[in-house]
């Protein structure tokens, strides 16, 4: 059976799913999303994916046509008539088609896409073997621009940062805010692990509160790990014990070499292993 993508309340065909060529998205990346993960028919925290992208929509003036309670159900409708248990989700809300000018209020037809597929974003053995990454030449957008809580369709900043990885044979990059600090990698957050001790940049270091680097932090919690959410530099990162990536498609991933610089004993370390663990139960059970 073709994927089926729902817009606007109806199925289309992979083949078939189309929008403007004036929608605001694709002109002017006018539009927000989220992306989510389904395990055993279930969506990880959905409601705090909606949650978030509610806020975007409000940050941005852009109106949802539907409400919450339409969205959770729209999602799992589109989950279960593509028949997948697990999975990913892409939410995308659009301000619509209008003119070609910048003016947000020409238009009143918001587009709402929902996109349910599979995806693995890094090989298996990366998750036993640990990724290498660079630190990007190009630094985080300036929070003061542009809010990077509001998740939004414009992602330029960040495929320039990837785009410097790959030309370096990485899958991932690190990116630096403003001020110099780690904020976070290109679709990522960061965690370091000090003397047992774990860190992340804090949400005013430039990153997206991730969903899945909450749920690192509760678990860390959980296991009795102390978790600082400070500002951190290059520095931190070659003289941590461990290092590993959170995100939605992601989940949780080991980093052991950056700027060809090996963290720690250069192998997955303990407290990176528990945590992927605890987390892999706590989707999956």
């Amino acid at each position: 059976m073709a994927l089926q993508i729902w817009i606007n309340g109806e199925f289309f065909s992979k083949e078939d799913a189309k929008i403007s060529v004036y929608d605001r998205g694709l002109l002017y990346g006018d539009g927000i999303f989220e992306g989510m993960r389904c395990y055993n028919g279930k969506v990880f925290r959905m409601e705090e994916h909606l949650k978030r992208l509610w806020e975007s929509a409000r940050s941005i003036l852009l109106p949802i046509p539907i409400d919450i309670q339409s969205m959770a159900k729209a999602v799992n409708e589109t989950l279960s008539t593509n028949k997948i248990t697990d999975g990913y989700i892409r939410l995308i809300v659009t301000r619509g088609s209008g003119s070609l000018g910048l003016d947000p209020f020409e238009t009143s037809n918001p587009q709402v896409i929902i996109i349910a597929d599979h995806i693995a974003l890094y090989p298996k053995e990366l998750y036993e073997k640990g990724l290498e990454i660079i630190t990007a030449a190009t630094i985080r957008n300036h929070s003061a621009a542009l809010n990077p809580r509001i998740k939004s369709l414009n992602y330029l900043n960040n495929i320039m940062a990837k785009i410097e990885g790959l030309k370096a044979g990485c899958q991932e990059a690190l990116m630096l805010n403003h001020k110099g600090d780690i904020a976070e990698c290109t679709g990522d957050n960061i965690f370091l692990v000090k003397e047992g001790h774990l860190y992340t940049p804090p949400a005013d270091a430039g990153i997206l509160d991730g969903i899945t680097r909450k749920a690192a932090i509760e678990i860390a919690n959980e296991v009795g790990i102390e978790v600082s959410e400070i500002a951190l530099t290059r520095h931190d990162v070659f003289t941590a014990d461990e290092c590993f990536l959170t995100g939605s498609a992601a989940e949780i991933i080991p980093v052991v070499k950056v700027d060809d610089r090996p963290i720690g004993t250069g192998k997955p370390g303990p407290i990176t292993q528990q945590l992927l663990s605890k987390f892999q139960e706590l989707t999956r059970s």
